[in-house]
């Protein structure tokens, strides 16, 4: 205030303060900041909104007000926490296509209304996941139908190969793996390699949020300051969810009777699906995948498999050495 600068939150080289605040208005407005910053926390009496919430506080004897500094969270704790809370909550998928569109309906209407930020990362996410279950459960039905190679399934094939692409768009980077799971169960190996290696790529990036694991000062390099949109879209990672009312890769089948959904580690998920690929096209990288995946469900300490998905962890290890006739291994997981 005292030299006339207020940076733009989004554009900081912008000065809100240039041709507005200057001169004696630039003088009056900061003897009014002051004070209100010399009479403490008793300034919020004068806002309409707050202050009757808190003048019962302020008048009791009895009650007394600390300001902890250290309770003060950093961008990175409030986006961990953000991202967490967004991920785990709510996003129970519809379990049939009209339920789906219901939801879509549901969701154009809320787009179209005053919302806050949050409201509106939320609400991306949500679309993110009926998208997904849209996509698979739109093969689920021609599929059932047994409808084979007519027009009819060709368009319902490459629109769940579109909403699911336009699903990634909105969601995190893992939320590419669907895309891959999509092809191996439609049999498109050489497409789902391409998808699978550029997913690797963003994982292996040094600002990644995978869980609540990220180094600090890579991601705010990163990302640091950007909507909670582009955080998601280039940073966030999360585990793999399958509704077991749908079928994903029919070699889980087995594993989703046992739950109601299969939570998968992420990069559990990562090898696996690059063992299933590899079998079809080149045995020696699919046993290095499975080699990859049987290290880290040996020797991971909690980062990238947590001790609850250990058990499902191993069964698709199981999974993996069974297909490969290792039967003795395949009984040990």
């Amino acid at each position: 205030m005292g030299e006339g600068i207020c940076p733009n939150f989004f554009i900081p080289q912008n000065n809100m303060f240039l041709t507005k605040v200057h001169g004696s208005a630039q003088n009056r407005l900061f003897l009014q900041l002051h004070e209100l910053y010399n009479k403490g926390l008793i300034c919020l009496l004068q806002s309409s909104s707050v202050g009757s919430y808190i003048i019962d506080v302020f008048y009791n004897p009895r009650a007394s007000i600390h300001i902890y500094e250290g309770i003060i969270k950093s961008e990175v704790d409030i986006d961990i926490e953000l991202f967490t809370e967004v991920f785990h909550n709510g996003n129970t998928p519809p379990g049939n296509l009209h339920s789906c569109v219901k939801y879509l309906f549901t969701i154009q209407q809320l787009v179209a209304s005053p919302l806050g930020s949050y409201q509106i990362f939320k609400l991306k996410r949500h679309t993110t996941t009926i998208f997904q279950n849209t996509a698979f459960l739109l093969h689920k039905m021609y599929t059932n139908a047994g409808i084979k190679f007519n027009k009819q399934m060709y368009i319902a094939d490459r629109t769940s190969s579109y909403i699911l692409q336009l699903s990634a768009k909105f969601g995190c980077v893992s939320d590419m793996l669907y895309i891959v799971i999509y092809c191996y169960k439609t049999f498109r190996y050489r497409e789902a390699l391409s998808v699978l290696e550029i997913t690797k790529v963003k994982l292996a990036e040094p600002y990644l949020m995978y869980d609540r694991h990220v180094d600090r000062e890579k991601y705010i390099e990163a990302v640091g300051g950007q909507s909670w949109s582009k955080k998601m879209r280039q940073t966030v990672a999360m585990d793999i969810i399958l509704d077991n009312r749908t079928c994903y890769i029919s070699e889980l089948i087995p594993e989703q009777n046992k739950w109601p959904s299969l939570d998968i580690p992420l990069f559990v998920m990562l090898h696996f699906l690059e063992f299933l690929y590899y079998r079809h096209i080149d045995t020696t990288l699919s046993q290095a995948a499975l080699d990859e995946l049987h290290d880290l469900i040996h020797h991971d300490q909690g980062q990238y498999v947590r001790d609850l998905f250990r058990d499902i962890s191993w069964e698709i290890l199981g999974i993996c050495q069974q297909i490969t006739g290792n039967l003795q291994a395949a009984l040990y997981s």
